[in-house]
């Protein structure tokens, strides 16, 4: 086995289940507890390039292996809900039927607004059943697009009951703010966590998100922590890149909240009091980054994209865990924090940089 998240790279492959720290797992629930780093399926869906089948399931074996064993996507993230039937398949073959209990598969479903019956919601979740292959959903994340439409609320109420006959486990929302949030409170319909943008750029969260949530006992497992991979060493004193050389759709979206937050040279100064701080741990930036948000209230997980069988940072994520930022740390990096734009008074609460212009 592992001491801390030293791996040992002979032991995958035979089976056997790596282990982090104790701070690398947490229970989002009564009955679930996850890896507090998912793999996030989001770039399979083909905005990020070409992911080969056959190794994005080898390199989920993998990830699995060295204890990243919990996966978000969507029922619109492409192959994603195809990829973990035949992941679980394989394993199953390779590990034994055993090994599917240390899986957590996340999947979501974001329907067109209209009508929400019983028939409709359950037909969509018998769905990503199916393609899933799974008995039932380990956890079903709701999204909705237009809260001028209630019937939002249609859906989470079958839902809250499909929930109760088994089929799903654990139901949790994505990008819903706190008023709607309230809402469902106030309709008794639990959720288990609501999924949001939430990075040292983005801190919407900690106006009005985390203190209605902590009352309620609602976890956060947030995204765009790294932005896109621009809270990473690779950008630290790099010029300010142009349209054409953001590659991706996740690159082209955060260097836009980049642009709202403060700036790129704003963003500069912030790259370097990371890289002064992780120099002094022998960290990352990525690490401190994630790291931070982490350890804010009602953060069970950081939900980070994984280019399946094209790239990998199993080893640098997994430093994370051991790591610990004191008050000083902290500070360092709010002094630069706090000369940035107000992103909640420029683009509103959780979600709504999807449903309003700014």
């Amino acid at each position: 086995m592992v001491t801390g998240t030293q791996i040992d790279r002979n032991q995958i492959g035979q089976g056997v289940l790596m282990s982090f720290s104790s701070t690398s797992r947490m229970y989002i629930s009564k009955e679930t507890q996850i890896c507090r780093i998912l793999n996030g399926m989001w770039q399979v869906s083909g905005a990020h390039g070409h992911i080969d089948p056959d190794t994005a399931i080898k390199s989920m074996i993998q990830h699995h292996d060295l204890g990243f064993t919990t996966w978000d996507l969507a029922d619109h993230y492409g192959p994603a809900e195809d990829f973990i039937k035949i992941f679980r398949n394989d394993l199953a073959k390779a590990r034994g039927a055993s090994s599917l209990d240390s899986i957590q598969a996340f999947t979501k479903w974001v329907p067109k607004p209209g009508p929400m019956t019983r028939a409709i919601v359950e037909a969509n979740i018998d769905l990503s059943v199916k393609r899933m292959g799974v008995p039932s959903l380990d956890m079903l994340q709701f999204h909705w697009w237009d809260y001028q439409d209630d019937r939002y609320l249609d859906a989470l109420q079958h839902l809250v009951q499909l929930r109760q006959s088994g089929k799903i486990r654990d139901l949790s929302v994505t990008n819903f703010d706190t008023k709607r949030l309230k809402i469902m409170a106030d309709n008794n319909i639990t959720i288990t966590s609501n999924q949001v943008q939430f990075s040292l750029i983005d801190r919407r969260p900690e106006v009005e998100m985390i203190k209605f949530c902590n009352s309620q006992e609602i976890k956060l497992l947030t995204y765009g922590t790294l932005c896109g991979g621009l809270l990473t060493s690779k950008f630290l004193g790099a010029p300010e890149p142009s349209d054409p050389e953001l590659t991706t759709a996740s690159l082209r979206k955060y260097k836009q909240m980049i642009d709202v937050w403060g700036g790129w040279p704003l963003f500069q100064k912030l790259l370097s009091i990371l890289n002064d701080i992780a120099q002094e741990k022998q960290s990352s930036i990525s690490n401190i980054a994630v790291k931070y948000i982490l350890d804010q209230p009602q953060v069970a997980g950081v939900i980070l994209g994984v280019r399946l069988g094209q790239s990998s940072h199993i080893d640098d994520n997994a430093n994370t865990f051991d790591l610990n930022l004191n008050t000083e740390d902290r500070n360092r990096i709010e002094s630069v924090l706090g000369q940035s734009q107000d992103l909640y008074a420029r683009i509103g609460d959780c979600g709504d940089e999807y449903r309003n212009r700014f």
